[in-house]
């Protein structure tokens, strides 16, 4: 059946392996750093199940370097992810997602990922509870902590700016012009180590407690 090797899938494809140069057609990336993303793919899949797809478990603990319970912001990232909504990531959907948060992705397609990651509910919309709980999970994250009156003031103050018609819900139309004025409301849907993915991975990896990986940063 052939050696056993110590960087597991080397000698067989993953599920749901796309031709490199099919996807560099397809995304933002070239057809070099979609292989070197297909290596990162290999190590993250194979990191706790060992079955060539990405669980949400293993997603959670290289992008958000931890292990601890459930997390609203992971777990809506990784559903965005999870383009087949079957409860793996594969690695076409892997490719295709990463591609929005590099550096050279249309702004009109990092505008419309980061609506869908608030629209919770995926009513179309993003109402103020959807809009709070997130920025709750989002502090969460970053380990900071505000009172819920300073939530409070994040939340009206984005919907005095963005919801036009006072109808107390955030369409589409309303959030595009609300990034076009403010720009850096999608500061973080950029990672300037996809730009070079070849030689450095994600930022967001390079300090995974997953095994292998502490010689990768630069």
């Amino acid at each position: 059946m052939g050696c056993v090797s110590s960087s597991p899938g080397r000698s067989r494809r993953a599920p749901g392996y796309e031709d490199p140069a099919v996807l560099a057609s397809q995304t933002s990336f070239t057809v070099n750093e979609v292989e070197a993303l297909y290596e990162l793919y290999k190590k993250l899949s194979y990191s706790i199940f060992k079955d060539g797809l990405i669980h949400k478990e293993e997603f959670q603990l290289a992008l958000f370097r931890t292990s601890k319970g459930p997390s609203l912001f992971a777990d809506r990232v990784f559903d965005l992810f999870d383009l087949k909504r079957n409860g793996v990531i594969e690695f076409g959907e892997f490719v295709r997602s990463l591609s929005i948060f590099h550096p050279k992705a249309p702004e009109s397609d990092k505008a419309a990922f980061a609506f869908k990651l608030y629209d919770l509910r995926g009513t179309g919309y993003i109402e103020k509870e959807e809009l709070r709980e997130l920025v709750v999970a989002l502090l969460d994250e970053s380990d900071l902590c505000l009172s819920d009156s300073a939530v409070e003031e994040i939340v009206d103050n984005t919907f005095s700016q963005a919801d036009s018609n006072g109808d107390d819900r955030i369409d589409p139309k309303e959030w595009e012009e609300f990034v076009k004025k403010n720009p850096a409301s999608l500061r973080n849907m950029s990672l300037p180590y996809l730009q070079d993915i070849t030689t450095a991975f994600p930022s967001f990896v390079m300090h995974s407690e997953v095994d292998d990986y502490s010689g990768i940063s630069k």
